[in-house]
């Protein structure tokens, strides 16, 4: 089991920063362009952790050399079932350098983009620091 599903599966949404590289880039399933760093992908995790609902893995594939996983997930936003997939990759540190995210239904994306979008102040005052 890939560390960040299971500091997902364990609750543990203050030790997703300590898997990220400095210099992770987040692709959103809502937006054209990544975000960078990694005190601002930690703080969109941190809101991803609160906005999903009855979140759940239900699959985990890795390739050979263990450096990119897929985690499937199910869960609810705003009254909405949604389907994604997290797609981890990681550096020779062990780190996670890229997480891309992708989601469905439209309804669903949907969804999670005005959920998202709603804490998207909180989520700049936290990876600022403040």
């Amino acid at each position: 089991m890939h560390p960040f599903r299971k500091a997902v599966e364990d609750g543990a949404p203050e030790t997703f920063e300590g898997l990220l590289a400095e210099n992770v880039a987040f692709t959103s399933p809502v937006a054209f362009k990544p975000y960078p760093g990694r005190a601002l992908t930690a703080a969109i995790l941190r809101a991803a952790f609160r906005v999903f609902e009855d979140f759940r893995y239900v699959r985990e594939i890795a390739s050979p050399d263990g450096r990119d996983h897929a985690l499937v997930f199910q869960a609810r936003v705003g009254g909405r079932e949604v389907t994604g997939c997290d797609f981890l990759h990681t550096g020779d540190d062990g780190l996670i350098d890229d997480f891309m995210v992708m989601v469905r239904p439209l309804s669903g994306a949907n969804a999670l983009a005005e959920a998202m979008g709603a804490q998207f102040e909180r989520i700049e005052r936290e990876a600022s620091g403040g």
